[in-house]
C-alpha cells in the first residue's frame, strides 16, 4: 500500500534579478566568463572553469556553460546567490529540466556517487541474506572515509549494511557489498555499465564509494539519472527515506545503536529545517569535490528533484540551503518556465536523439513523453510511489531490527481511500 505524502504549502524563494527576462534569447542563457579550458582537473581536482561546450545529452541548452531558464508569463526569477559550480532543477515524474547551471560540468560526486552503486547492486541480493565479514571484504577504504561501524568477524544482513550505506555514507558497508558482488573491480565495471545504459556519459567511475579518485568524475545531470533510475526501486526508495534506524553494536553484542541519514534536509540535524515533502535521497562530501547533494521532493502531487554540486559559498549547510532555494523556486516556476531540457531514458528506450541518444533542445520536449514512458512504465505507476514510498513500509519489523522513520510533516501523510 502506498502512502503518498499529502499536499504542503511551499516556502517562495525571495525574488531576486535572475540570469535572464522573460524577452531574452532562447535558452535565457548566461554564459560563463574566463578562459578556454578542456574542463579536465589536474590530481583529481575540479576545474576552476566549466569547458566552452559540454555533452548535449538532454538539450543543446544543457550543453551550454552558465545559467540556462526560459522564464515565460509569472515565472519567479532564480533565487539569488546561488554559488554551486553545477546545478540542475528537474521534474522527476516528466523529466522535464525547469533550470540548470554547467549541467553536464564533469566534476567530482563525492557519495553522491553511492546512487549509482545503489542502483546497480542493490537489486543483487535479498536483504535477508547474511555475511559474515573476513578482513579482505574491507581492504582498500581510503584514508579517512566515513564508516558505519562494521567489523570483520561480525555478521550482517543485506538490509543492515543498505542502511549504513544510505544512512550513514558508510564505505565499508560499500565495500563489503562490492566484496559480495565479486570484488571492487567488478562492481566499478557494473556501475559504469548501467551509468552508460543510463547514458550517463559524463560519469567515470573509479571507486564506487565515491572518495576522490584521480579522473573520477559526474555532473549534475547524470547524478539526477542515477536518483531517478534508483527512486523506481522499492527497496532504494525505503533506504533512502529513513530519517533513523537501528544498527547492529559491534562493541556490544547482541546490542543495536542509533544511526541517523545524514540528509539535514530529511532530519532537521544541524540546525537545519526539515524540508517539506522531503524524502532523499543522498548527500557527499570530500576534499576535491567539496559538497554535494541530490534531494526528492514532493508538493501538491508534484516531485522535484535538485543536484547542486560544490558551493563556492563555504558556509556550513550551504549545500542543502541551496539545494531548498532551487526546490521552493521548482514547484513556484513549474508551469510558468519552457524546460530547458530533458532527462533521457535509459539506452535503448524511446527519445534516442542524434549522435546515439543526445537529444537537441528542439526534439526534447516532443520525446518527454516517450522517455517518461520508457523510465517509468506510466505517468501515474512508479513515480506515484515515490510520494514517497520509505512511509508506505513503517511497518517493517524484522526481529528486534525495527527501521523507525520520521517523516518532516507526519501529519501530513494519509492513507488512500481504498
Amino acid at each position: 500500500m502506498l502512502l503518498p505524502l499529502a499536499t504542503a504549502p511551499t516556502a517562495h524563494a525571495a525574488p531576486g534579478p535572475g540570469p535572464a527576462s522573460p524577452s531574452a534569447a532562447p535558452g535565457g542563457a548566461a554564459p560563463g566568463s574566463g578562459p578556454k579550458n578542456d574542463g579536465k582537473a589536474g590530481k583529481g581536482k575540479p576545474p576552476k572553469e566549466p569547458p566552452e561546450q559540454m555533452s548535449t545529452i538532454g538539450g543543446e541548452l544543457l550543453g551550454k556553460p552558465g545559467t540556462q531558464v526560459q522564464y515565460g508569463p509569472g515565472a519567479p526569477h532564480l533565487p539569488e546567490n546561488l554559488s554551486g559550480n553545477s546545478w540542475i532543477v528537474a521534474d522527476a515524474e516528466s523529466g522535464d529540466v525547469l533550470a540548470s547551471h554547467n549541467a553536464h560540468w564533469q566534476l567530482p560526486p563525492a557519495s553522491t556517487l553511492k546512487m549509482l552503486f545503489a542502483d546497480t547492486v542493490l537489486p543483487k541480493f535479498p536483504k535477508e541474506q547474511r555475511h559474515k565479514v573476513v578482513p579482505a571484504d574491507l581492504e582498500g577504504m581510503g584514508e579517512g572515509s566515513s564508516q558505519v561501524g562494521i567489523k570483520e568477524g561480525e555478521t550482517y544482513s543485506v538490509h543492515d549494511m543498505w542502511l549504513g550505506v544510505f544512512l550513514r555514507s558508510g564505505n565499508d558497508a560499500v565495500h563489503v557489498l562490492s566484496a559480495m558482488n565479486g570484488g571492487v573491480n567488478r562492481t566499478v565495471d557494473d556501475m559504469q555499465d548501467h551509468a552508460d545504459e543510463l547514458q550517463a556519459r559524463d560519469t567515470h567511475v573509479i571507486t564506487p564509494d565515491g572518495y576522490d579518485a584521480e579522473g573520477q568524475v559526474s555532473s549534475a545531470y547524470d547524478l539526477t539519472l542515477f536518483a531517478r533510475s534508483g527512486l523506481q526501486k522499492a527497496d532504494f526508495r525505503e533506504y533512502c527515506s529513513t530519517a533513523r534506524a537501528k544498527f547492529p553494536d559491534a562493541e556490544n553484542k547482541g546490542k543495536f545503536k542509533e544511526i541517523i541519514n545524514t540528509n539535514r534536509l530529511l532530519t532537521g540535524a544541524d540546525g537545519m529545517t526539515p524540508y517539506q515533502g522531503m524524502a532523499g535521497v543522498k548527500n557527499g562530501s570530500t576534499t576535491n569535490a567539496g559538497n554535494t547533494f541530490t534531494g526528492v521532493a514532493q508538493h501538491d502531487g508534484r516531485k522535484l528533484l535538485v543536484t547542486v554540486m560544490n558551493p563556492e559559498t563555504k558556509e556550513p549547510n550551504e549545500v542543502y540551503k541551496e539545494t531548498a532555494a532551487l526546490m521552493d523556486w521548482g514547484f513556484e516556476a513549474s508551469g510558468h518556465v519552457t524546460p530547458v531540457g530533458v532527462l533521457v531514458p535509459p539506452r535503448g528506450g524511446a527519445a534516442a536523439g542524434k549522435s546515439g541518444g543526445a537529444a537537441t533542445a528542439g526534439s526534447a520536449r516532443g520525446a518527454r513523453n516517450n522517455a517518461q514512458a520508457s523510465v517509468t512504465g506510466s505517468g501515474d505507476g512508479m513515480w506515484t510511489a515515490v510520494g514517497i514510498t520509505g512511509g508506505a513500509l513503517a511497518l517493517l519489523a524484522v526481529a528486534a531490527f525495527v527501521v523507525h522513520r520520521r517523516w518532516p510533516l507526519p501529519e501530513l501523510v494519509r492513507r488512500r481511500p481504498k
